[in-house]
């Protein structure tokens, strides 16, 4: 289960397929050095998202069925 401190590049090494969520809510900087740091919270800020609302839209993605 994902978190909001967790940063965005945690994410998206260990869950890839995360990455759809991000493109699909404008967050096209994944590459950016500043991912490797950037927790969920502080890039759902930035982009305004909130935060639970994102961690709770990535959860959902790493769920296998």
């Amino acid at each position: 289960m994902l978190t909001k401190e967790m940063t965005v590049g945690q994410v998206l090494k260990l869950y890839p397929q995360t990455v759809q969520v991000f493109l699909e809510l404008g967050m096209h900087c994944l590459g950016c050095p500043s991912s490797t740091m950037e927790s969920i919270e502080g890039a759902a800020l930035t982009h305004g998202q909130k935060p639970d609302e994102l961690v709770e839209k990535l959860n959902k993605a790493i769920v296998v069925v």
